[in-house]
C-alpha cells in the first residue's frame, strides 16, 4: 500500500510538472496581439497573458469606438505608459490605474504633479525617465520598457476641485517607448514626435519589430516625414499608423504614409478603431 501510494504521487507530480511546463511553453511562444482604440491608444496582450495600455483617451475620443468608452471594457490591465501630458494621451489613465490598481509609467514630472496634486498615490506613479530599463514585472516577468526621446511639449492641464479652474502643471519632458516582450518581440511606440535624427539609432540599438508611428501633422509629422523615418531611420519589420483623423487639423492618412514609404521592407497595418494585429 505505501509503495503504491509513493507510486500515485510520483506519477502525480510528473503530470504537473509537464503541465506546467507546456503551459510555460504556450505562454512565451503565444501570439503578441494589439488592438488600436483611436489616435494613440493601444492595447497590447503580450505573449505571456499582460495587458498594457498606451496612451490612454477613451471616453473623450471622437475615433474610439462606443464598446470601449467605458474603461471596463478593456478587460484587466497590468501596466499603463503614458507618453506625455497632454489630454489625448492621458485623460483617462488615472482612472483606469485605480479601477485596476495598475501603475502609470510616465514622465517624471507628470509622476510628481500626479502625487503632489493627489491624482494618483505614488505606488500607482512610479517616476521614469528616458534611457533606463525598467521591470515592471521583475527580473522573470521578462518584459522591459525604455523611455526614448520625443520631439513634442508635454504640459499637464489639471483642474482644480477647489476653483473649477484649469491651470498647468508640470507635465515633465515628452516621451517614446522601446517594449521589449517576454518572447523578444520588440514594440516602440513613437508618442507624439517631430522627425529627428537618433530615430536612426534607436532603431539600431533596439531593432523593433514592430512601429507605431503618427502621421497626422500639425501637432506631429506629417505622412512624408513618418515615411522617412520608417524607411530609412527605423526600419522595422510592420508600422501601424495613429494619431491622426481625431479632428480636422490631423489630415494626414495612412494612403498618404503609405504613397511616400514606396518599396520598403516594412509592412503597413492601417487598422481602423477597435481594430487589432496579432504577430
Amino acid at each position: 500500500m505505501p509503495t503504491f501510494s509513493i507510486r500515485k504521487m510520483l506519477q502525480a507530480i510528473a503530470v504537473w510538472a509537464i503541465a506546467a511546463l507546456c503551459q510555460s511553453t504556450w505562454a512565451q511562444s503565444g501570439a503578441v496581439q494589439v488592438q488600436w482604440l483611436g489616435q494613440s491608444a493601444m492595447k497590447i496582450t503580450t505573449p505571456g497573458g499582460k495587458v498594457i495600455v498606451i496612451d490612454p483617451w477613451l471616453i473623450a475620443n471622437p475615433k474610439t469606438p462606443p464598446e470601449f468608452k467605458k474603461l471596463e471594457a478593456l478587460g484587466k490591465v497590468d501596466l499603463i505608459l503614458v507618453s506625455h501630458a497632454h489630454a489625448d494621451h492621458m485623460a483617462d489613465a488615472p482612472a483606469l490605474a485605480q479601477m485596476n490598481k495598475a501603475p502609470v509609467y510616465a514622465p517624471a514630472g507628470l509622476a510628481d504633479s500626479f502625487t503632489t496634486l493627489g491624482v494618483l498615490p505614488p505606488e500607482l506613479a512610479p517616476r521614469f525617465n528616458k534611457g533606463g530599463v525598467v521591470l515592471p514585472f521583475g527580473v522573470e516577468g521578462g518584459i522591459k520598457i525604455i523611455a526614448t526621446h520625443a520631439e513634442h511639449s508635454s504640459e499637464y492641464r489639471w483642474k482644480n476641485p477647489e476653483t473649477g479652474k484649469d491651470e498647468m502643471r508640470p507635465g515633465g519632458e515628452p516621451m517614446g517607448f522601446i517594449i521589449q516582450l517576454e518572447n523578444g518581440f520588440t514594440i516602440y511606440h513613437l508618442g507624439d514626435t517631430a522627425l529627428f535624427g537618433d530615430m536612426k539609432l534607436i532603431g539600431e540599438l533596439y531593432k523593433p519589430d514592430l512601429i507605431f508611428i503618427p502621421i497626422g501633422s500639425h501637432f506631429v509629422m506629417p505622412p512624408a516625414d513618418a515615411a522617412f523615418a520608417t524607411r530609412e531611420l527605423i526600419k522595422p519589420k510592420f508600422a501601424i499608423p495613429v494619431h491622426y483623423g481625431t479632428n480636422a487639423l490631423l489630415r494626414g492618412t495612412p494612403k498618404e504614409y503609405t504613397d511616400a514609404l514606396g518599396q520598403s521592407g516594412t509592412k503597413v497595418l492601417a487598422l481602423e478603431p477597435g481594430g487589432t494585429a496579432k504577430f
